[in-house]
């Protein structure tokens, strides 16, 4: 009687099974969807491998779910339908479809699944027939006065679609059956795929495939085949708890249900981070990166909430809501077994307790001032999407090649500038200083950056009085090109900065005639003088300050090192070809001036126009340039002296190093008028500059991506935690994925294969982390510990002590063991 009894309720399962699936065939009939005239669009079939790729810049052209040109989909690639699997719940409620089935798509390189039941089917077939009822509407004209009997004809045509459909059929014999008891299937032959022919036709529809219905049924979005953000994860709409941040300060000051609003956001799911979005803008409302507090929790006791899901990491502790208890457990199965699969190396600490893990095999190299910040200004040369800039001291207008020879080409800011307007991305962070102890003027880097162009954003952090902030200090120095190659070190970009082997205490520059130059006769002095009250009328005419060239006036060359006859000497080619060229490096004083003036960074714009005025007036200079004779024999190859190539001609000179404010010496008095860059605070002619020394690395592939991670972490606390960068302008930063590391487009040259490891300090007032991490205090003691010969420390602030409880590092005490280590 058992075996009867059940071989009876199997097959009553499958019955139930076979009229379910009825059911849903029959409704499910893409001839209703189709157009007259209506074919495939011959566009997905035309990349069948997908070797089409979406840049990672769209991340920040992101538009309304509803918007008709959102781009979701690889360029000339099917997406794939297989349904792997059916499930069948059964409950105390009568449910008419409770099957679930899981769907695997593919896109290109991209491979996911989805779990819909029979009632998400019809849904989307009402919602696809509403669609094109809608399309399908004519457009109301002054004619139409009232609706005609056609109009009627229409409408009672729309309202009869359906009728027909396609012929019924059992359950696809491929698929297995979860719950049914036994693996028996029905008396009549099974129909193959027919789900996913009915999804596959659908996708191929291009009318259909970019509806956003369609797209909430396959669960992607605009940021799901991105391929620097790595593979796809599960992605659908949730309902999102505000608060739940773990710094005070941005949560709601009550503790009740009252306090708490709920918000429809569209969540994704990646390899090392979760987002959500907002499906009427598109904008990135928050990002919750994978770490080592990485849980998911599910239940009403532990998230307060029904049917309720809580995601916490050391940042927020985020509270989702569900349209079940068994939906729950989906995502909750869902985003853990992914994130254990792909981001298995953020959810331990590392070494040291870094949040970073050690990376075999990098390219990295160290570097001094001098090389450091032309290896950076190349690296940003070749930025394709991201620039990340963070300094304790940012100064825009330093040269990062020099000597100075091609104008303002190699400044800073105009770098910066020039990669903005070819639709580079740059996020800069500084230091806010106490004003009162410090003047490095940080409120000027960012206006005067922000003036730039609107894809150059910048941020100050922190706010002391508001955070109470007034005993730490951001004091790294990171430069990250599209999240490939890494600088990190001690070098801010800012003055005095600059320096190579030589450190040289004087740069008052100077100017040597080249030997087979021939002086200028005495019967051309009236020549030159006209030449002379011709380029200075020019100064003034193109001159936005009447003085400019007064307040540089420690400019002019040194008369006693040049050769010449009587007065001629001051006429000589370079002293023309220096007089345009200060006028290119010169700029106003106010920043409002960065636009207004056209050739604010592009100098070579105006030098043609005054060089043909003057063009009659400098014949009587072009035989220098017939004799090349002494031109390699004074060419030195410190790079002190240069051949100049002007519309005058070629020039010979020892040109200056440090501009401006950049010629320093904070011993003999501190930096001021920082926002007059080249207007001299010093006398260059009887005080010594500054020397400086110090020391940078740059790191490729995994270790820049742990460096931009960093960055993305401080950017987006700030951006959360000042309300002044809450709006869309300044967007949420993602990292990309670390499979996708080695793929480089630029590479530093000379650079070596390392162990590389990125340590650092970040706390909750910096980084918005629930503990305080030292990975990079405890490295130094693990070195000094573990030291054999020597222990070599060159640092600008070094403060510990031993026996002391003032200050809580160990430096001090590891030094003092280590010696009577060695004593012993």
């Amino acid at each position: 009687m058992s075996l009867r009894a059940e071989s009876h309720a199997a097959a009553s399962t499958l019955k139930k099974i076979a009229a379910d699936m009825s059911i849903i065939i029959e409704s499910l009939d893409t001839r209703e969807l189709h157009f007259e005239g209506e074919e495939v669009d011959s566009e997905v079939l035309n990349d069948p491998k997908g070797t089409a790729c979406i840049p990672f810049s769209a991340i920040y052209h992101t538009c309304g779910f509803k918007e008709p040109d959102m781009q979701v989909y690889l360029t000339g690639c099917p997406v794939r339908v297989r349904v792997l699997e059916v499930e069948r719940f059964t409950s105390t409620k009568k449910v008419p479809s409770p099957n679930v089935y899981t769907i695997e798509l593919t896109h290109g390189e991209f491979t996911w699944q989805v779990k819909r039941k029979f009632k998400h089917f019809q849904e989307l077939h009402r919602e696809l027939l509403r669609y094109k009822a809608f399309v399908r509407i004519p457009i109301p004209t002054r004619r139409m006065g009232r609706c005609s009997p056609s109009c009627d004809g229409f409408f009672s045509s729309l309202l009869s679609a359906g009728e027909e459909s396609l012929p019924s059929a059992w359950w696809p014999s491929h698929c297995p059956l979860r719950g049914s008891g036994t693996g028996q299937r029905g008396r009549r032959a099974p129909h193959p795929k027919q789900l996913e022919d009915y999804l596959t036709k659908i996708l191929k529809m291009p009318m259909y495939r970019n509806y956003h219905g369609t797209m909430e049924f396959i669960g992607v979005s605009q940021l799901s085949f991105i391929h620097d953000l790595g593979p796809k994860g599960i992605e659908g709409l949730i309902m999102k708890r505000s608060g739940g941040h773990r710094i005070p300060g941005l949560n709601c000051c009550g503790q009740g249900r009252m306090c708490y609003r709920w918000s429809k956001r569209w969540l994704v799911v990646k390899d090392s981070f979760l987002l959500y979005m907002k499906p009427d803008s598109g904008a990135i409302a928050f990002v919750l990166l994978v770490d080592k507090e990485f849980n998911i929790k599910i239940g009403q006791k532990e998230t307060e909430t029904k049917y309720g899901l809580q995601i916490d990491n050391l940042s927020r502790s985020l509270i989702l809501k569900c349209n079940s208890y068994r939906h729950a457990q989906w995502w909750r199965q869902g985003i853990d077994e992914f994130i254990r699969k792909h981001g298995k190396d953020f959810l331990t600490a590392h070494r040291f307790g870094s949040y970073a893990a050690v990376q075999e095999n990098t390219l990295a190299k160290y570097v001094n001032a001098k090389w450091y910040f032309e290896d950076v200004a190349n690296a940003m040369e070749a930025a394709k999407e991201e620039i990340f800039i963070t300094d304790w001291w940012l100064s825009p207008e330093i040269f990062m090649k020099r000597p100075v020879v091609e104008g303002n080409r190699w400044r800073l800011d105009c770098i910066l500038k020039r990669k903005a307007q070819q639709g580079v991305r740059i996020f800069v962070m500084l230091y806010k200083e106490v004003e009162l102890a410090l003047g490095i003027n940080s409120e000027y880097s960012k206006r005067t950056l922000m003036h730039l162009h609107p894809n150059i954003k910048v941020m100050r952090h922190p706010d002391h009085v508001s955070s109470s902030v007034y005993l730490w200090a951001h004091h790294e120095k990171l430069v990250v090109i599209d999240q490939s190659v890494a600088f990190v070190g001690g070098i801010d970009l800012a003055y005095g900065r600059w320096d190579d082997d030589e450190h040289r205490l004087t740069d008052v520059g100077s100017v040597k005639r080249m030997a087979a130059v021939k002086s200028v006769s005495t019967t051309n002095l009236a020549s030159a003088a006209e030449l002379s009250e011709h380029i200075s009328l020019h100064s003034q005419a193109l001159s936005p300050e009447s003085h400019s060239f007064e307040r540089n006036a420690d400019d002019a060359p040194d008369t006693s090192k040049m050769k010449g006859v009587g007065k001629t000497k001051k006429f000589s080619r370079f002293s023309i070809y220096k007089h345009l060229h200060k006028h290119s490096m010169h700029r106003a004083d106010s920043v409002s001036s960065v636009d207004s003036e056209s050739s604010y960074c592009n100098p070579t714009r105006s030098q043609p126009n005054i060089i043909q005025s003057l063009k009659p007036h400098l014949k009587m200079f072009h035989h220098h340039s017939e004799s090349k004779q002494g031109l390699a024999e004074l060419r030195e190859d410190k790079g002190s002296i240069h051949s100049l190539k002007t519309g005058v001609g070629e020039l010979l000179g020892e040109t200056r190093f440090w501009h401006g404010k950049d010629y320093c010496n904070f011993v003999f008095k501190d930096w001021v008028q920082l926002d007059k860059p080249f207007a001299d605070f010093i006398d260059r002619y009887t005080t010594p500059r500054m020397p400086w020394h110090d020391i940078s690395s740059v790191v490729h592939g995994k270790a820049a991506r742990d460096i931009a991670r960093h960055f993305i972490q401080r950017w987006n606390f700030t951006k959360i935690m000042k309300p002044k960068y809450r709006s869309l302008s300044y967007p949420f930063l993602l990292p990309k994925s670390q499979q996708t590391a080695n793929e480089l487009n630029y590479q530093v040259p000379e650079a070596v294969r390392a162990t590389v490891q990125v340590i650092r300090s970040a706390a909750d007032w910096s980084a918005g982390i629930k503990y305080h991490e030292d990975s990079i205090h405890e490295a130094y003691l693990h070195v000094i510990n573990h030291s054999k010969h020597y222990i070599y420390i060159e640092n600008q602030f070094f403060i510990s002590c031993a026996d002391g409880k003032v200050v809580c590092n160990k430096i001090g005490d590891a030094i003092a063991q280590r010696i009577l280590k060695a004593h012993r």
